[in-house]
C-alpha cells in the first residue's frame, strides 16, 4: 500500500477509485475492439489466440490488481478478486439476458463449444479450491498445484482450439443462431493498431494499479476487510471490460459472442494463479488462503453450472422475459455475497 494514501479521507479515497473503474471501463472498451481489429486483420485463429487475445486484454485490470497486490505481500486480495471475478463476469449473462429479453438467453446460444469452455472453467476452479482445502508447496517459486493448474489452463486451449467446428455432434431442432453482423475495423495500420493497444493497456495497467493500492485502503477505512473488498469490489472495477464487451455483443445480437467471451475469459484468469503465485513473496500463495476463499471458489462453480445446464437444456422457461437460469444465478450470487460477508 502506498503510505499517502492511507492518510486520505473515505471520500477521496473512493473517488479515487471511482475514477480508476471509469478509466478501466472505457480504456478496456477501446482496447477490445482494438484487439478485435487486430485479430481480424492478422487472422488470428479464433479458438485459441481468440481466447488468448480477447481473454487477455479483458483480463488486464485483474493481471494489474492481482500482480501488484502480490507484490505488496496481500495474497488474499489478488487470490480473492481472481474468484471474485470469475463470478462476478459469469453473473454479468444475467444482465445479458435482461437485454435479450425474448426468454432464455442460453435458448440462443447452440454452440457446442460454449459448453466446453464452461465445463473446463468448472475444473479448473475445482483444482484451485482443492489446492486451498489441502494446502500447496512451493517449487521453482510457485506452488506445486499452481504450476499444475496453469498446465491444465494450457491443455483447456489446445482442447478448445481442437473442437471449434470439429466436435461430432451439433443442436437439432431449434432454430440456429442469428446471422453475426461484420464489426468496422479501424481503418489503421496494423502497426497503428499493435501501437494504439499498447497505449491502451498501459493505461489499464495504471489504472489497475490505483484500484489496488485504494482498494487496501478502502477496505481498511471501511472496516469490510481486504478478503471482501477483493472479491466484492475490486472483482466488479476490474469485469468493468467484459460488462462492455457484453453489452455491446448484445446490442449487435452477437449472444454466442457475450457468453463465449466471458467463459473464455474466465479460464484466462484461473490460469493467473500462476502468475500471482510467482510474484507473491512468502510460501505458495494458494496455501495462505482459507474458508473464504473456498467459499468464492464455490460460488464460481455453482453460478458456471447453472447455465451449464441452461445450456442444455436451452427451452428454460422465462419471467418477464428473463431466464429462470439467470434469475438462478442472481439469487445464487446475491446470497453467496451474503454469505461471503459473514467470513470476511
Amino acid at each position: 500500500m502506498i503510505g499517502w494514501l492511507e492518510s486520505l479521507p473515505l471520500a477521496l479515497s473512493a473517488g479515487i477509485f471511482a475514477a480508476a473503474a471509469v478509466v478501466v471501463w472505457i480504456a478496456g472498451t477501446r482496447l477490445s475492439r482494438l484487439a478485435d481489429a487486430i485479430a481480424r486483420r492478422t487472422g488470428i485463429g479464433q479458438a485459441t489466440l481468440g481466447i488468448l487475445l480477447l481473454g487477455g486484454v479483458t483480463s488486464l485490470p485483474e493481471i494489474a490488481v492481482a500482480g501488484s497486490a502480490a507484490f505488496a505481500g496481500n495474497g488474499p486480495l489478488a487470490v480473492n478478486n481472481l474468484l471474485g471475478g470469475f463470478t462476478m463476469q459469469v453473473a454479468i449473462l444475467a444482465l445479458a439476458d435482461v437485454l435479450f429479453r425474448r426468454g432464455a438467453l442460453t435458448m440462443a446460444v447452440p454452440d457446442p463449444t460454449v459448453l466446453l469452455q464452461g465445463t473446463l472453467g468448472i475444473l479448473l476452479m475445482a483444482l484451485v479450491v482443492a489446492a486451498i482445502a489441502v494446502g500447496d508447496t512451493a517449487v521453482l517459486g510457485a506452488g506445486i498445484w499452481s504450476w499444475g493448474i496453469f498446465a491444465v489452463f494450457l491443455l483447456a486451449l489446445r482442447l478448445l482450439s481442437m473442437a471449434e467446428g470439429n466436435l461430432d455432434w451439433k443442436v437439432v431442432g431449434e432454430p440456429p443462431s442469428e446471422e453475426l453482423p461484420d464489426i468496422e475495423v479501424p481503418d489503421y495500420s496494423t502497426q497503428g493498431l499493435v501501437l494504439r493497444t499498447g497505449a491502451v493497456a498501459l493505461a489499464i495497467f495504471a489504472a489497475g494499479w490505483v484500484l489496488s493500492s485504494t482498494a487496501e485502503t478502502l477496505a481498511e477505512q471501511t472496516g469490510l476487510g481486504q478478503s471482501f473488498f477483493g472479491a466484492v469490489f475490486v472483482a466488479i472495477a476490474t469485469s468493468l471490460p467484459e460488462v462492455s464487451t457484453v453489452v455491446a455483443a448484445m446490442r449487435l445480437k452477437r449472444y454466442v459472442m457475450a457468453v463465449s467471451d466471458i467463459l473464455g475469459t474466465n479460464l484466462f484468469d484461473i490460469a493467473l494463479v500462476l502468475v500471482v503465485d510467482l510474484a507473491f513473496v512468502g510460501p505458495a500463495v494458494l496455501g495462505e488462503m482459507g474458508d473464504f476463499s473456498i467459499l468464492a471458489g464455490i460460488l464460481g462453480i455453482l453460478v458456471t453450472a447453472i447455465y451449464m445446464a441452461g445450456l442444455l437444456e436451452r427451452r428454460d422457461p422465462a419471467i418477464a422475459g428473463v431466464g429462470f437460469d439467470s434469475l438462478a444465478v442472481t439469487v445464487v450470487y446475491l446470497g453467496g455475497l451474503g454469505l461471503l460477508f459473514t467470513l470476511r
